[in-house]
């Protein structure tokens, strides 16, 4: 079995820092967490079971060059994947966001990354419900859930831990079996 590869898209670092906190909680099952801007498509690809993160930006980006980045992130990475043969993986997505500040555009990054995965032929695992959040639109929610684990850390921090916690369960039978 190989280790779960957790892979991250730049930001002020809140997502960098999540995503330690989802290593360190995996243990020995994880790899250590890297940039998505620092990594190969055949990185990527090589592994089976991942775990992805991203903030959304601005009025519902994906944080890349043209958010004003010094370096690529997911904006310059999910073009790669158009065509990649993701059948047989299994990725699980968490995304960082604002839900005050951006209520209608809450953890979009979530749903753009979903849909280009699932595109790709991957089984997305870890969906999250949308119960004690307050926004108004996001293109990560279907129906009562949100496609992957929502984290506001602005408005929501004293929670993230126990959310984590909480979600990691929900997924590790999917990323370990």
């Amino acid at each position: 079995m190989g280790k779960i590869g957790i892979f991250f898209g730049t930001d002020t670092g809140r997502t960098r820092l999540v995503a330690k906190q989802i290593a360190k909680k995996l243990g020995d099952a994880a790899a250590t967490p890297v940039n998505i801007g620092r990594t190969t498509l055949a990185d990527f690809l090589a592994l089976d079971c991942l775990i992805v993160g991203s903030p959304t930006l601005g009025d519902g980006e994906l944080p890349g060059e043209s958010t004003g980045l010094t370096q690529p992130s997911w904006e310059e990475f999910l073009p790669q994947l158009a065509g990649a043969d993701l059948s047989g993986k299994t990725i699980a997505i968490f995304g960082l966001g604002d839900q005050k500040k951006y209520p209608d555009e809450f953890v979009d990054a979530i749903g753009i990354l979903h849909d280009a995965f699932v595109a790709g032929g991957a089984r997305v695992v870890g969906r999250w419900p949308t119960a004690g959040y307050e926004f108004n639109a996001s293109q990560a929610v279907d129906g009562e859930h949100f496609l992957g684990l929502a984290i506001d850390q602005h408005h929501q921090g004293l929670l993230t831990e126990q959310r984590i916690d909480a979600w990691l369960e929900i997924i590790k039978p999917a990323l370990l079996p």
